[in-house]
């Protein structure tokens, strides 16, 4: 049954104030849509670069704490205070308050730890270190060099690469955040001193974050048994080759390399050990000596067919010759023998060296 004009008159009178009402909240909507759609704010971002520090009320002795921030954090920077050091932010929890700008890192300064962490997060370690004390990690080797994470001390890290930077050196343009904490020597003017060099490591932590770290602040972890070897030698890396079982336990066997106890070296190593277990005495000895190399990590591991001898554990070492020439030389191991691998018609570059000489190559071996 249709409706009369009549009644879908009355209907649509009844209506008109519902319709309206929708009406004017669709165009609302449609208007705040609009302005969200535009360009977002453009906020200053700072990150918290020591472990966690206290937000105040305000820029005096007596202050309130309005928050609690932790290394690693992003903060949006809402003030800065000219002549002073201090900078007002806001937290991800909405939390607001100053803050001292020496605790903090830029934007810049994070992005770069933020491209070597995706560089390097499969990067195979060198060796494993532990931190002495509470160390600052940086974006660039060098004491000058931004920082953004504090590492406490006994944290155990991955060994990715070694750099020798002069003490005094450039600071790079990306390194604006600098260490306010250095001794009071550095403010001195350093032009007319000799530049003496430090080796720095860019370390990988257990939350896969990277940087740099100045080499004395760390130990490389080694086996007593074999660090006793060092004879006054740093220990560079170790990489385990093989393991025996002894009794009731597995013992590994290693390849160690060794350096000058100096920094500053033109090279990463220049002496490598191999340490094998005797299994009738229960202790290491030096199944494989060699010194004056000028050697290079990466340390490469590997295997390599050799036929009849069978598929034999490898490694390679990346050195340079005394004319300066680079060259990659692999070694076998076949436990407790350890040799110089040279492909068919490849020439070990010492013989040839000797034979220009007229001398005979001299045997690598030594035995402990």
């Amino acid at each position: 049954m249709q409706s009369s004009p009549v009644r879908q008159a009355k209907i649509c009178r009844r209506r008109a104030p519902v319709c309206a009402l929708f009406l004017t909240l669709v165009l609302a909507a449609i208007s705040l849509a609009g302005c969200s759609s535009g360009p977002p704010e453009n906020h200053d971002f700072v990150y918290v670069a020591v472990p966690e520090a206290s937000l105040r009320d305000r820029v005096a002795t007596v202050y309130n704490k309005t928050g609690l921030v932790h290394n690693g954090e992003r903060l949006v920077v809402l003030e800065r205070m000219q002549n002073r050091r201090f900078v007002r932010v806001r937290t991800p929890r909405g939390e607001e308050g100053w803050i001292q700008d020496r605790y903090l890192a830029d934007q810049e300064t994070y992005n770069q730890f933020a491209r070597m962490a995706q560089k390097f997060k499969s990067a195979p370690a060198q060796s494993f270190a532990t931190t002495l004390d509470q160390v600052k990690v940086h974006d660039e080797p060098g004491r000058k060099a931004g920082y953004l994470y504090l590492l406490d001390g006994n944290v155990k890290v991955d060994l990715l690469e070694r750099r020798a930077v002069p003490r005094y050196g450039v600071v790079t343009p990306a390194a604006e955040n600098k260490d306010k904490d250095t001794d009071s020597d550095d403010d001195q003017d350093k032009t007319a001193q000799p530049q003496f060099m430090e080796d720095w490591w860019l370390i990988r932590d257990g939350q896969n974050r990277v940087g740099w770290v100045y080499g004395r602040t760390l130990y490389v972890e080694a086996p007593d048994d074999i660090a006793q070897y060092s004879e006054g030698q740093r220990i560079v890396a170790l990489y385990k080759l093989d393991e025996v079982q002894d009794g009731g336990k597995k013992v590994p066997e290693y390849l160690v390399l060794f350096t000058e106890p100096k920094d500053g070296m033109p090279y990463d190593f220049n002496q490598i050990r191999v340490f094998t277990w005797n299994l009738k005495k229960h202790r290491y000895e030096t199944a494989y000596r060699e010194h004056n190399l000028t050697g290079f990590l990466p340390v490469t591991l590997g295997m390599q067919d050799l036929g009849k001898e069978g598929n034999l554990q490898t490694f390679t070492l990346h050195l340079k010759d005394e004319d300066g020439k680079e060259r990659q030389q692999i070694y076998t191991f076949n436990p407790p023998i350890v040799r110089k691998y040279y492909a068919p018609g490849q020439e070990p570059p010492s013989k040839v060296k000797k034979k220009r000489a007229g001398a005979t190559p001299r045997a690598h071996h030594a035995w402990v």
